[in-house]
């Protein structure tokens, strides 16, 4: 029987894997990152974790690093923002 998934599944999905890209480099720091969801505006929410919940380096690591991995792997995705920002 296959196993069929739904666009925004195929999309968190997508958006995992191009987190797990990013992940080692937080990771030699103390941090991660945790993918909270992918609106329907194609935003990326994510969750800064460990060492990077309280890190002021964050801002350029998310527009430098994840934004742009996520963006050059997932042609669908406009942006990405934290939710500890809000």
């Amino acid at each position: 029987m296959a196993v069929i998934t739904t666009k925004k599944e195929q999309l968190m999905s997508d958006v995992e894997s191009a987190l797990d890209q990013v992940r080692p480099h937080l990771a030699v720091d103390g941090g991660n990152v945790e993918l909270v969801d992918v609106t329907d505006e194609g935003i990326v929410l994510i969750k800064w974790l460990g060492a990077c919940s309280n890190c002021n380096m964050t801002r350029m690591t998310l527009k430098a690093g994840i934004e742009d991995v996520i963006r050059g792997k997932v042609a669908s995705i406009h942006g990405v923002r934290s939710i500890d920002e809000e």
